[in-house]
């Protein structure tokens, strides 16, 4: 913390701009050795969180023309000194000026440093601070708007509330213990179960939302499975609205996974087209298929597809009990050709909400397939009504700690085990709590967490 760190804090590539910042005690004065104003003018305390224009020099060698904020803390994004250098967009110019930076002494941030100092130094706590890398991977409005929320304090506030509840049970129970002749324990005893009952109702709603926040953060990973030549390619291709997958006549064209992302109403849709399900003798084609079962397992939803226009065969049967018991949509493709069977067949296994009728060549049943995918999502057990979601996996690992302790605690009131012996579950499930805003968490858990940030950021 006591080090002054920069980095490159745009993508590498060309652009309008490139930024280079630094953080730390040193980092306005090691800017002042590298950047000269146009105008030779010095650069002063109420220069704090303007815009200077001038240049970034070695010596006497001109690097780039920039604009530069110097920013005073503790007002900035990690309450410390900051300088933000706007170079011309591409690799070279920010390069130099950040080597520049490095040789007058600041030292390479790691990935994700300046948020973690926004951390320690208490401008965000640990949600607030992973809401940051989630905005910048969001892939739909929704998920960046959950994101957005929780950057703001929304689960803070909610675990925060909770943990305040605990604090008051456990003050309950220290008040029992200490003053036993004031005969509490009967009223005790109901107002914990009462508060009990109250934290575990109000983790378990943070916990049904956990399915759906996967969902938003890393998007529903959707299979399209079939046989050969039943137009899982071109049904690739019609939802993205691009010619992105090979489509021939010839079977077992695709022969690995083609994987892309879509957005359908602010559903991410990680969506993956497979090699064709078949008996086959071609090893390289055979690894393909296997892959596609392999893919079922992670599954949140399966687009199947049959050609109507020929008999259901032996491939056929066994893709029906690959996929009967999973989230489904069948699709029944080739409707502009004669039909070989009726949909009649498949209500054994499917309900009839969940067989469309499709012509990809025709483009017939693309928009019915996205209004059930719609009406999944939205309508049924992965329902989207509310703001607060829990999108990472700590978090949720957490609160099922937390959910451990409370029925613990619940189930020992019940049963109404002396009072001091609860203390240890509820401190427990306090202290998981606090994992979550980082109240109590370890040095290694932090650095894990940084970890998976950019170097910029």
């Amino acid at each position: 913390m006591s080090e002054t760190i920069a980095a490159i804090s745009t993508a590498v590539g060309e652009a309008g701009i490139g930024i280079v910042r630094m953080s730390g005690r040193e980092s306005l004065d090691i800017a002042k050795l590298v950047f000269s104003r146009t105008n030779d003018q010095e650069v002063k305390a109420k220069d704090n969180k303007r815009l200077l224009y001038g240049h970034i020099m070695d010596g006497d060698t001109i690097i780039d023309e920039v604009l530069v904020a110097f920013m005073h803390e503790p007002y900035t994004y990690t309450r410390e000194n900051m300088v933000e250098i706007y170079c011309h967009g591409g690799i070279i110019p920010v390069k130099k000026t950040l080597e520049l930076l490095l040789k007058k002494g600041a030292r390479l941030a790691e990935p994700g440093e300046f948020t973690k100092r926004a951390f320690l130094n208490g401008r965000l706590d640990l949600s607030q601070a992973e809401a940051v890398i989630d905005i910048i991977k969001s892939k739909t409005e929704k998920s960046y708007d959950v994101s957005l929320n929780q950057l703001e304090g929304s689960l803070s506030r909610e675990v925060e509330d909770i943990r305040r509840i605990l604090l008051g049970m456990i003050a309950h129970i220290e008040v029992s213990i200490d003053f036993p002749e004031d005969d509490i324990e009967e009223v005790t005893y109901d107002e914990l179960i009462r508060d009990g009952n109250q934290v575990k109702e109000r983790i378990e709603k943070l916990l049904s939302t956990s399915g759906r926040g996967k969902i938003l953060r890393d998007g529903l990973n959707t299979v399209i499975l079939g046989k050969p030549n039943v137009g899982k390619s071109s049904l690739l291709n019609a939802v993205l609205r691009e010619n992105r997958a090979i489509v021939t006549d010839v079977p077992g064209t695709t022969r690995d996974i083609i994987e892309e992302y879509v957005n359908i109403d602010g559903i991410p849709l990680r969506i993956m087209d497979t090699a064709g399900i078949r008996h086959t003798e071609d090893l390289v084609e055979r690894i393909g298929v296997d892959r596609a079962k392999d893919t079922l397992a992670k599954a949140d939803l399966i687009i199947a597809i049959f050609d109507i226009s020929r008999s259901l065969s032996e491939d056929d049967h066994h893709i029906i009990d690959l996929i009967k018991d999973k989230k489904t949509i069948v699709l029944l493709n080739k409707t502009d050709l004669p039909r070989e069977y009726d949909e009649a067949l498949f209500r054994e296994y499917f309900d009839a909400n969940q067989i469309i009728n499709t012509s990809m060549i025709k483009g017939v049943g693309i928009d019915e397939l996205e209004n059930a995918i719609r009406a999944m999502f939205y309508g049924g057990d992965i329902q989207m009504d509310s703001d607060m979601v829990i999108t990472n996996i700590r978090h949720k690992n957490q609160l099922e700690k937390a959910m451990e302790n409370i029925g613990s605690v619940l189930d020992d009131l019940t049963q109404l085990i002396p009072l001091d012996c609860l203390e240890v579950d509820l401190r427990s499930c306090w202290e998981n709590l606090g994992e979550i805003t980082g109240e109590s968490i370890n040095e290694d858990i932090l650095d894990k967490i940084f970890s998976e940030f950019c170097i910029g950021k």
